[in-house]
């Protein structure tokens, strides 16, 4: 077998065949209130992979497919997902920053959203496995990704959606042609209607951490990054957090370099939310999960119940991540100084990242050239009511040189 499962919680593993979602143990005693637990964490091979003398530049040229849960490179979709822009930003605001910034733009991906990753390996799975409706529920983005991907594969995508999702991320949706059903009620119940939705229909889920191959197509940024930074890793990701697994995925790209030994340490992950909605972070410590409603201007990281929270934790536990919370007031300054400064547009939950470093620094100052990542996940053009208040167009003038003039004194 070229990989097998492993129960976040309770340890058991599974054949790649045994199962497809989540444990049946776990899922067993998993409560609608509370956190899923159950989920799968996929395994390699390594020790064949390390004994096969792989490297890196095969692995890229194969679309990293020796560590995904499909066999071929072709069942990919043919749109370019991943191997996005990464810069390097040395001042902000006029000032030289003492420290090293990088940006990575998750934005430039086909449906402008880091989702697109794990849209295009769960497409690549179904497409293998003659799976050919795919369903999710989603707040926007992951709807929009596997809609987009959807249609570049020939295969059907059912998008369940809280009917206050942003106007720009419906209108993706329809014009990719995905059935689009507006639900009721939060994304959480959008999501558990997606489930008995698969179960009842036999659709195929790409669901966020119910399916765990979202996390294995998420974790591709973190083999970008080490070849982006010079076959090397930063001293810190920042990373925008609301279900847990874009976060998870970092982590477990950055895990499977290790486990095939071209990196010898695990760069600290930030875990970036927004006061709203700090579920994870804000249970990370508990003895028992409390959930705060969720209000935040960065919709697509508001989340009651986070989905993957138990692998984030884990991760967070045995790798030392830390974590910062930032203000929706902090979340739109960050993203009008990074537009400013980068002329990177990020949508606010991907603008939380920027602003978590933001404030990182101001409260602990990175050490003097120190290399530090922030993961852009999304663009701004995805959510434009998010960042209206700070966005003032003038009116428009009389065409003339006294009118110009007068404009030209205010600027």
């Amino acid at each position: 077998m070229k990989f097998h499962f492993q129960c976040t919680n309770c340890g058991k593993e599974y054949g790649q065949f045994d199962v497809q979602y989540l444990c049946p143990v776990c899922e067993a005693e998993n409560s609608p209130s509370l956190p899923p637990k159950g989920v799968l964490k996929t395994i390699y091979d390594f020790k064949s992979l390390k004994n096969s003398n792989l490297k890196y530049s095969q692995f890229k040229a194969n679309r990293f497919v020796d560590l995904l849960p499909i066999n071929s490179a072709e069942s990919l979709p043919y749109l370019k997902v991943g191997d996005t822009p990464f810069y390097r930003i040395d001042k902000l605001n006029g000032h030289t920053l003492p420290f090293t910034l990088f940006l990575k733009d998750d934005s430039q991906n086909p449906t402008f959203s880091f989702k697109d990753r794990a849209s295009a390996v769960v497409s690549a799975y179904a497409k293998e496995n003659g799976l050919n409706t795919i369903v999710a529920a989603s707040t926007g983005n992951a709807g929009s990704s596997l809609a987009g991907i959807c249609a570049a594969q020939r295969q059907k995508a059912i998008i369940m959606v809280p009917q206050k999702a942003p106007a720009a991320k419906l209108t993706q949706i329809v014009m990719y042609g995905a059935t689009i059903i507006p639900v009721k009620g939060t994304y959480d119940d959008a999501f558990d209607l997606s489930i008995l939705a698969t179960k009842e229909f036999g659709w195929y889920n790409r669901n966020t951490a119910f399916n765990p191959f979202t996390i294995e197509g998420k974790k591709t940024v973190s083999f970008e990054l080490f070849e982006q930074m010079g076959f090397e890793i930063p001293d810190r990701v920042f990373v925008p957090v609301g279900d847990g697994v874009i976060i998870s995925g970092v982590y477990k790209g950055f895990e499977d370099l290790l486990n095939l030994g071209w990196i010898r340490k695990m760069p600290t992950i930030v875990a970036v939310q927004s006061e709203g909605s700090q579920n994870l972070v804000n249970n990370l410590h508990s003895t028992y999960f409390k959930i705060e409603p969720s209000s935040t201007i960065a919709d697509s990281i508001s989340v009651d119940i986070p989905r993957n929270f138990y692998m984030a934790k884990q991760f967070m536990e045995m790798y030392q991540g830390e974590s910062v919370i930032v203000s929706d007031e902090e979340i739109i300054t960050a993203s009008g100084m990074l537009s400013r400064n980068t002329g990177i547009f990020a949508e606010p939950a991907a603008a939380t990242a920027f602003a978590g470093m933001l404030k990182y620094n101001e409260q602990l100052k990175f050490a003097k050239g120190s290399k530090n990542v922030v993961l852009l996940t999304g663009s701004g053009l995805k959510d434009l009511k998010g960042v209206a208040s700070i966005v003032k167009i003038p009116e428009a003038i009389d065409p003339n040189i006294k009118e110009i003039r007068t404009q030209i004194t205010q600027i």
